[in-house]
């Protein structure tokens, strides 16, 4: 989704006065360490600030403070953000970075233990004093913002019924201003002339909802349809995974209950929120910086064995090395797969056909490579390229996909994530031969979507590893 330039503009700000509370941080504490150490007065010690200090001061230290708290996924959308949490955040990661940084400049200035942790707890007060000054500051003026109306979520309510028009007053009439800017409402089920047309405009109907989120550039949609309605609802939650949108849905008692609506603010309407991003800030820095060290890594160490498997694609038969395909990734949007090519040329003048353990049109190198999965290592360009992940859903073509939704609807669901080089379904299934199997491996996806986290991540990475050893592809 992309970003307002006044949602830009906070961020940039907060990065710069990140900066700014890091240097300042540490200018203060050097300055203490020296005017301890040489006991002159302070104008004296800064005469001692050389080349080093100054390096430390203005490009080690800060670069490093920004590093960590991109990997604790600070730097995302501000707007989005609960103050409370911000704090937590900030706190949790001083904490963190105070202790490598003095493990990397204290410990060796003294052996005596209570030495290192007076400095560390020194630091780590003035450290944490600078960061939460201007990241308070940031935060109050992004409130500022919100309640005043010049930045906010661009909202579709999908629903005309009066329970739609109670939730859109009670979101307006909200004392701590959630940021919504209602753009206009779709009905859901032709509830015609029932007043929501008083407060809003309609903006088309519900076969027009993916158009008309792309047209307003909507960024949450209130589903205001009673839970009842399940049909209706797995239909609208379907579609709404292929647009990066958080989406609200009205609960109804069971969906209360049973722990779906989670809330802190006593002002809020009770919605149960979906967002397009299911791991925490932090684990979705973490997974991608994963992936592009890891792919790059790959391809560097594998070159040797890469350039040979080129060679014995071009040897033993003929057409490209790499086989290019069109698949369908994050949010329904097509990319191209890189293969080393395995089948003979032309081996779908038919039209797509899966492929099998004895598969014809398979060559003799290409079941080689089949069985131990090498056919898949070019992949690793796709993941740098940010259009897929190491652990993800297997990518499909969109024949398959439009056959396996007309009786599967909820397939659509694996598109919330990038797909994956491994998947849960590969490790525990493997490939599909057939609808069908596609169908049966689904499951094992839907069980990653709902439980993604790196920890599943590193398993399913080691059992892939299992699978290539054993040579179980094919």
């Amino acid at each position: 989704m992309r970003l307002s330039p006044m949602k830009r503009k906070a961020i940039r700000q907060l990065i710069l006065l990140d900066y700014i509370a890091a240097a300042m941080a540490w200018f203060t504490l050097w300055m203490y360490r020296q005017h301890l150490l040489t006991k002159h007065d302070y104008l004296d010690t800064l005469q001692k600030f050389n080349f080093r200090d100054y390096l430390n001061t203005i490009v080690i230290i800060p670069l490093g403070w920004l590093f960590a708290y991109l990997m604790s996924g600070t730097y995302f959308d501000l707007y989005r953000k609960s103050r409370l949490n911000e704090i937590n955040r900030t706190l949790i990661s001083c904490i963190l970075g105070c202790i490598v940084v003095s493990v990397c400049v204290f410990a060796n200035d003294s052996g005596d233990y209570a030495y290192f942790i007076n400095e560390f707890g020194h630091y780590l007060l003035i450290h944490t004093v600078f960061a939460l000054i201007f990241r308070l500051f940031i935060l109050y003026r992004v409130k500022v913002n919100l309640t005043t109306g010049k930045v906010g979520f661009n909202t579709l309510v999908i629903g005309g019924n009066q329970k739609a028009i109670t939730i859109y007053k009670q979101v307006l009439d909200n004392p701590k201003a959630l940021g919504n800017i209602f753009v206009g409402f779709i009905y859901s089920n032709r509830e015609l002339g029932n007043g929501m047309s008083k407060y809003l405009a309609q903006l088309g109907d519900l076969s027009q909802l993916e158009e008309i989120i792309d047209k307003h550039n909507i960024e949450e949609v209130i589903v205001a349809v009673d839970s009842s309605e399940h049909h209706l609802l797995e239909n609208l939650l379907t579609r709404l995974c292929y647009r990066p949108v958080v989406v609200k849905v009205l609960p109804d008692y069971y969906d209360i209950i049973s722990g779906s609506v989670k809330t802190s603010n006593v002002y809020d309407a009770v919605l149960i929120h979906i967002h397009p991003d299911l791991m925490p800030d932090w684990q979705r820095v973490m997974k991608r910086t994963i992936d592009i060290l890891f792919s790059f890594i790959a391809l560097i160490a594998l070159s040797p064995f890469l350039l040979f498997t080129a060679i014995m694609v071009k040897l033993t038969s003929k057409g490209p090395i790499i086989y290019k395909q069109e698949r369908i990734g994050r949010f329904g949007r097509p990319f191209c797969i890189y293969k080393f090519r395995s089948m003979f040329i032309e081996a779908e003048r038919a039209g797509p056909a899966l492929s099998s353990k004895h598969d014809p049109r398979i060559t003799k190198w290409g079941r080689f490579m089949r069985k131990w999965r090498i056919d898949e290592l070019p992949q690793f360009v796709n993941i740098i390229k940010g259009e897929m992940s190491l652990v993800g859903p297997r990518p499909e073509r969109k024949h398959y996909i439009d056959i396996i939704s007309a009786s599967q609807a909820h397939y659509k669901y694996l598109h919330k994530v990038k797909p994956g080089l491994t998947s849960w379904g590969m490790v525990q299934f493997g490939y599909a031969e057939n609808v069908d199997e596609m169908i049966e491996r689904m499951k094992y996806d839907l069980l990653y979507i709902e439980n993604c986290s790196l920890a599943l991540d590193v398993k399913i990475i080691l059992y892939t590893f299992m699978v290539i050893f054993q040579g179980r592809g094919k």
